[in-house]
């Protein structure tokens, strides 16, 4: 179905970008920095309950039935329900509660050194969460709300799901409500950054119809201990794991071809390189480890035919390196994250979505792979049509994160059209 004039231009009109930058400035404050959730297994997670409790009020301001699902303390998953009048699809709306942390809060000079504080700068607002992703949760929150003021009666559930743990792949969080809980829907839709064209006068959102994946693999290279006087005597680990640098940041992963292979093809890089005791600055070192983040993982990959060419490139590198050794694994403590296989184009909520965004923006969006995990792997793995669409930018800026208000805007119109397409609406 699609939507009467008059229904699109009063959901239209009932968008509000005031209201948007308000309740995002708010929202990027709120629990922080308690909130943050870096993605080091050996770093404990972030505590997101402020926040969340937050975000419960406002579903339960608009008539949505809210459970706060517990996995740990302080960290509940939000899931507001909204009963339709039946006949329709179910569709959950997804959306994370923690954010990754802001390590150097003295480079984030756009907000004058408080990376929590959202500060405009013209189109732009930066802070802490606002791409990933407070100010997408925000417009989700708004285009939700300016469905139900309409007062459309929707046949299908509306499902507004506010996850924990996201950074840390979904542990605690969309995993436990879905292979805990039980959680379901036939569609979901992560509002997730997938903007694209920042500074530019072309720019648009795409319509991620399936995620890559990634992992964290540790490689030890040993060597022989030697006084520094006489490192002739012995092999330096460092020295050989920074050799093997360059060769990881260029190698190749077995995988097959994708119809959506993603902007950024199976690929290693070292993300920490430790050697070296406390106390032996009078040694060179026979250990190095390094920590090797693997991303764009395509599905048919597998933690095992990663391992298995990590191993292959290394050993070829090392070759003739007679009295160095290394050994590959998987990071302890973490998680290998596949791939997922596309929704297509035709079914929902692929169909309403494309309609609403060439309502809102004259042309189709273009469907891709997104680089990154988000929440849509877990649910999509569970059996559900999950893809990802928001407007933040599908750059993840270390400082100064921000998101564009046009594009917010924008997103928060699509999404109040798309909602009810794909519930249905009762006469």
């Amino acid at each position: 179905m699609t939507l009467s004039e008059t229904l699109k231009s009063n959901l239209i009109d009932r968008i509000d970008e005031q209201e948007w930058i308000d309740l995002t400035t708010e929202m990027v404050a709120i629990g922080q920095p308690n909130s943050t959730n870096p993605l080091d297994p050996d770093i404990p997670a972030g505590e997101e309950e402020a926040y969340a409790l937050f975000v419960a009020g406002k579903l339960e301001a608009m008539g949505f039935e809210v459970t706060k699902y517990y996995s740990q303390a302080k960290r509940p998953n939000i899931v507001g329900v909204l009963r339709g009048e039946g006949g329709g699809p179910s569709l959950m709306i997804n959306d994370h509660l923690d954010t990754y942390p802001a390590v150097e809060p003295e480079r984030w000079d756009k907000c004058d050194g408080n990376p929590f504080k959202a500060t405009r700068h013209g189109d732009w607002i930066y802070g802490r969460g606002t791409s990933d992703t407070r100010a997408n949760l925000a417009a989700s929150l708004l285009a939700v709300k300016a469905v139900l003021d309409s007062d459309v009666k929707l046949k299908g559930d509306l499902i507004c799901c506010y996850t924990v743990d996201e950074e840390k792949d979904g542990v605690h969080g969309s995993i436990y409500l879905t292979k805990t809980i039980g959680i379901k829907a036939d569609h979901s839709i992560t509002i997730e950054p997938t903007a694209w064209g920042k500074g530019s006068e072309h720019w648009g959102m795409n319509l991620s119809v399936a995620n890559s994946g990634h992992c964290l693999v540790r490689l030890v290279v040993r060597g022989i201990k030697s006084h520094i006087w006489r490192p002739d005597t012995g092999v330096n680990a460092i020295s050989e794991a920074s050799e093997l640098v360059p060769v990881i940041n260029k190698m190749a992963f077995r995988h097959t071809p994708s119809e959506f292979p993603g902007h950024t093809p199976p690929c290693a890089c070292v993300v920490r390189m430790t050697g070296g005791l406390p106390g032996e600055m009078q040694f060179t070192p026979d250990s190095c480890e390094l920590t090797l983040a693997v991303v764009g993982i395509l599905p048919g990959m597998t933690i095992e035919s990663v391992v298995e060419d990590i191993s292959a490139t290394v050993a070829e590198a090392l070759t003739g390196h007679e009295s160095t050794e290394f050994e590959v694994a998987q990071l302890p403590g973490s998680l290998f994250v596949s791939g997922t296989e596309p929704v297509p184009m035709q079914e929902e909520p692929n169909a309403s979505l494309s309609w609403a965004y060439r309502e809102v923006l004259g042309d189709a969006p273009i469907p891709n792979r997104k680089n990154a995990f988000n929440d849509t792997i877990r649910f999509r793995e569970a059996g559900m049509n999950a893809v990802t669409f928001g407007p933040g930018e599908d750059g993840w800026s270390p400082v100064n994160e921000s998101i564009s208000i046009t594009k917010s805007v924008a997103a928060m119109k699509v999404l109040a059209l798309a909602i009810p397409n794909i519930l249905g609406i009762s006469e």
